[in-house]
């Protein structure tokens, strides 16, 4: 596995938390309302906006995730350190996703603390 494997395994896991969130406002709002111009902005509550939550940061995670990965590809610095972030920031997203879907609030802190750290090294690997 490299660190272009794994961004493109984090951008499968962002589709399914966009999948999960989809499938959870149907189950919520009607798809009367989620096929129209949602001009009254209807909002969902409990798992189904807590998994609305997770892909809100799981998107601003790969907007940070993803420049760090490509970076080091082009400048040929992946090594041994940048796979190991790159891993360290896959299981922590992976654990992110359900801990805060069923609201379990410091174990999602901390998934999130280790994903982003894992990726803040990515781009110190780079410089």
């Amino acid at each position: 596995m490299t660190e272009i494997t794994i961004l493109i395994a984090y951008g499968l896991l962002v589709m399914i938390t966009i999948l999960l969130q989809v499938l959870g406002a149907m189950t919520q709002l009607s798809m009367g309302y989620l096929m129209s111009a949602r001009d009254d902005n209807r909002g969902t509550t409990g798992m189904v906006a807590r998994i609305e939550r997770a892909l809100n940061n799981s998107v601003v995670a790969m907007t940070l995730f993803a420049p760090a990965v490509l970076i080091l590809v082009v400048l040929d610095k992946t090594n041994a350190t940048t796979l190991l972030a790159a891993q360290v920031f896959m299981i922590a997203r992976i654990i992110y996703l359900p801990v805060y879907a069923v609201g379990v609030p410091a174990v999602r802190t901390l998934a999130w603390l280790a994903g982003f750290l894992a990726t803040a090294v990515l781009y110190f690997q780079a410089l």
